[in-house]
């Protein structure tokens, strides 16, 4: 069975970084695309950045030119790298295996704090 394994969250001051991982088993990470979620508390789970099996990348307008996904395909690895980290972005953060047609599985999802 595929699993997505996020790791890296934790507590941060605004305008601090953090770097999350997702380490995919089994055939998520020959999903045509690789994805991150997040979920404010009180909010509905949220789009914010995917990349395609061919490297093109999109991003939700609010974390555009802050967050940047990448892939280690050796180590069949999803990173987000955050910047510039504000206090709307606290939730807890998901990765996503994808067809075109939606989620094919989801991580357990880990927490990032953004104290001001």
């Amino acid at each position: 069975q595929a699993q997505l394994a996020e790791s890296g969250g934790g507590s941060v001051q605004a305008g601090g970084s953090l770097r999350l991982s997702c380490a995919a088993s089994g055939s998520s990470f020959r999903a045509p695309y690789m994805a991150w979620y997040r979920q404010a508390p009180g909010k509905q789970r949220e789009f914010i950045a995917r990349v395609a099996s061919g490297g093109s990348t999109n991003y939700d307008d609010s974390v555009k030119g802050r967050f940047t996904i990448s892939t280690d395909n050796a180590k069949n690895t999803v990173y987000l790298q955050m910047n510039s980290l504000k206090p709307e972005d606290t939730a807890v953060y998901y990765c996503a295996a994808m067809v075109s047609g939606g989620v094919l599985s989801w991580g357990q999802g880990t927490r990032v704090t953004v104290s001001s």
